[in-house]
């Protein structure tokens, strides 16, 4: 796993760390502290653990701890945006306006700024080269005055502050979604403790595939979103903006500059839960034979002013205005904002965020072959549309049918035991009032069905915001975490539980709750009625799984093996802790383009890669005569 979030960095349970922090012990808390201050360019450290601040001097651990203590609390999960844009300063805009000029009206400009044609009545005498003298007759002149719009919404769920993804390789004018896909893949590779390069040459180059996306493109303004507002902005449109736009990019992103993949490639987009669709993709391409390795992953960058105004027009986020109505407040501080996400709580709308998640996905007969660490499995994710709808947006019906189905695979699983007592809800948790009665009341049903009395609900977005495409992935790397800790984030912001939710059978609780789990459950109500459910089996039930399969004796080589990946990965983590990323970006390199390649009847062999691919089909259709 890998990737980053508002909590922090995926790899070495850190953003997962962030949201149980209270709950860490002393020392984990300073590990935790140290190396978010080397995220955030706070401190840097040398190659023999000298802590140093921005001014030069030297520090141990625990004084960097106590020295950025606050300040790192402030600036990581869910604040007030930072950008000077959502400050006093306001966002940059233009107001329409039509002027009645009452006598003609003269100025001077550059030749180049003339709009094309000319208005009909302007006349314009040149003044030099470059300077031209424009007169306007008197009547009425349309025009676009800039102006600057105060930010109606200023929560959201950033990055670590200080924290910049495109710093750390040769970013050339890259969306923000796609440099944080690079930092994202990175981290998973140097998280998974494995050599890419030998893996890829265990096996046909085919037998690889990515899955990767997110819910709405790259819409800052090195994508799409500068090239729709090129026009009325004055601005010209770049070479880049129209592909690097596509949804689809960081899949096409990671192919061609992180993993040389050839083999299969894609994105299915699902709203909110377009992680999980991903995750569908891989698990059935293992599960059919096609693969044997996918990396699943979706990068989101949504914080932007258009998109932000977007959501609110639908009275979708959690605006300054409605959360000052809640509260009964006059001015927002930095701790009201920081409060901003209240799940199943009275709440008045979501909080956005930024993301990017990643995961690498094996068979298990490679993940034995490899030693590789076995976080956890998924078996299975239930994917289902809400049928007949009022409008696009209202609740619908799908999300009760794929967490019925993936409780009733855990139960088929682990048996009703385990199901009743060792697993727990990973809530989409939107913080809207329709997300926390029609989630609940699904919740409260399925459990009705299956004897749950007590079924505890984490909402992780309390903490981190809504990151969209990616949400179900930072669900997943919090579950993960979970498995390796045994802490269920709290709900922080749930003071109680709202009246209409639908409490009688589930377990919400504000502070971390010790928990051993067999399975966690992933959920995920995303716009338009994309509904899906991932069940998530802990490394101890994955395991025993394995030993049923392949033997135990299979099972103690793979932990032999498992301990030199190990190894590599403390090594990895320590690294990144201290702020040094080894964020993987090959432009240019390899590249091959048909020539180059052995074409034969069977196999196709292509230069740099130690297996030929297989050209041999399954054909089931039979043969003709």
């Amino acid at each position: 796993m890998g990737g980053v979030n508002a909590a922090g960095r995926t790899s070495g349970h850190q953003a997962y760390r962030r949201t149980i922090f209270d709950a860490l012990p002393s020392a984990e808390q300073t590990q935790t502290l140290v190396a978010l201050a080397a995220m955030m360019q706070l401190v840097t450290s040398d190659e023999s653990g000298q802590w140093q601040s921005a001014d030069g001097e030297t520090l141990s651990e625990q004084a960097v701890a106590s020295r950025y203590r606050e300040h790192i609390l402030k600036h990581t999960l869910i604040r007030r945006i930072e950008d000077d844009a959502f400050q006093e300063a306001g966002i940059p805009g233009n107001r329409e306006v039509r002027m009645t000029l009452g006598e003609p009206l003269r100025f001077t400009t550059s030749r180049r700024q003339l709009p094309q044609p000319l208005p009909g009545g302007w006349e314009v005498r040149e003044l030099d080269k470059q300077t031209v003298e424009v007169n306007v007759p008197a009547g009425t002149l349309d025009a676009l005055l800039p102006e600057r719009r105060q930010a109606l919404v200023r929560a959201a769920g950033r990055l670590p502050q200080g924290f910049a993804p495109d710093t750390f390789y040769r970013s050339v004018h890259h969306p923000r979604g796609l440099s944080m896909a690079i930092f994202g893949v990175s981290d998973c590779l140097g998280q998974s403790g494995l050599d890419w390069e030998s893996l890829r040459d265990r096996v046909d180059p085919d037998a690889i595939a990515v899955y990767a996306g997110n819910s709405i493109g790259q819409l800052d303004d090195a994508g799409w979103g500068g090239m729709l507002k090129s026009f009325v902005t004055g601005q010209r449109t770049t070479s880049k903006q129209m592909p690097l736009g596509y949804g689809q990019m960081p899949a096409d992103f990671l192919n061609a500059y992180v993993l040389g993949s050839v083999g299969g490639t894609g994105a299915i987009q699902g709203a909110c839960a377009t992680f999980l669709y991903n995750l569908r993709l891989g698990i059935d391409d293992i599960r059919q034979g096609r693969r044997r390795v996918v990396m699943v992953g979706t990068s989101d960058a949504p914080v932007t002013p258009e998109i932000i105004e977007g959501f609110r027009a639908m009275s979708a986020l959690a605006d300054d205005q409605s959360l000052m109505a809640l509260d009964a407040l006059e001015l927002l501080t930095d701790e009201d904002y920081q409060r901003a996400c209240r799940p199943f709580a009275r709440n008045c709308g979501f909080t956005i965020a930024e993301a990017s998640q990643f995961i690498l996905l094996m068979d298990d007969s490679l993940v034995l072959e490899t030693g590789a660490q076995i976080l956890g499995a998924v078996p299975e994710v239930n994917v289902n549309a809400d049928g007949w709808k009022r409008s696009i947006s209202a609740p619908g019906i799908g999300n009760y049918l794929t967490l019925g189905k993936s409780v009733a695979l855990a139960t088929s699983i682990l048996g009703e035991q385990s199901v009743r007592h060792r697993s727990y809800l990973h809530a989409h948790g939107t913080s809207t009032p329709k997300n926390r009665t029609t989630e609940s009341h699904i919740f409260d049903q399925v459990a009705r069905a299956n004897g749950i009395e007590n079924w505890p609900v984490a909402a992780i977005k309390a903490f981190i915001g809504h990151s969209q495409g990616s949400a179900a992935g930072d669900q997943i790397a919090s579950a993960l975490g979970t498995f390796a800790h045994g802490w269920v984030p709290g709900i922080p912001t749930l003071d109680a539980v709202a009246d209409d939710v639908h409490a009688e059978r589930l377990r919400f609780f504000q502070q971390p709750l010790a928990l051993e789990t067999d399975c966690s459950f992933i959920n995920a109500k995303g716009f338009g009625g994309n509904n899906a459910t991932g069940l998530l089996l802990s490394p101890q039930v994955t395991e025993r799984l394995l030993a049923k399969r392949h033997g135990q004796r299979a099972l103690d080589d793979w932990r032999h093996r498992r301990e030199q990946t190990l190894a590599a990965a403390a090594r990895y983590e320590a690294a990144a802790d201290a702020g040094r990323f080894e964020v993987i970006y090959r432009f240019g390199e390899g590249v091959l383009e048909g020539p180059e390649l052995e074409v034969g009847r069977d196999s196709i062999r292509i230069p740099g890669y130690a297996n030929p691919v297989s050209l041999k089909v399954d054909n089931p259709f039979g043969t003709l005569d």
